[in-house]
């Protein structure tokens, strides 16, 4: 169950790297280099600036969730709590 949550951590995150470099800096929508023009006449160019903003703000909701899912699962399943502390 850990494996599987951090592959898929790592894939939100590959893909997020993506879809933010996408972006044009100055919010005019796709790049032209990944196919902008095409998108653009495809979706309009308003519409694809929308799809890419909201695949961007999910897939950094999901990358949250996730982090916060495992790192409860790894808490509850021992790890540091269980090293008894050295009397002194």
């Amino acid at each position: 169950m850990l494996t599987a949550l951090i592959v898929l951590i790592a894939l939100v995150c590959v893909l997020l790297m993506a879809v933010v470099l996408i972006q044009n800096p100055k919010g005019g929508g796709v790049d032209a280099t990944f196919g902008g023009t095409q998108a653009n006449q495809m979706f309009g160019a308003a519409k694809s600036a929308d799809f890419i903003e909201k695949l961007t703000w999910y897939l950094a909701i999901a990358l949250f969730v996730l982090c916060i899912v495992t790192t409860l699962l790894v808490g509850n399943s021992g790890g540091v709590e269980n090293i008894p502390l050295q009397s002194q």
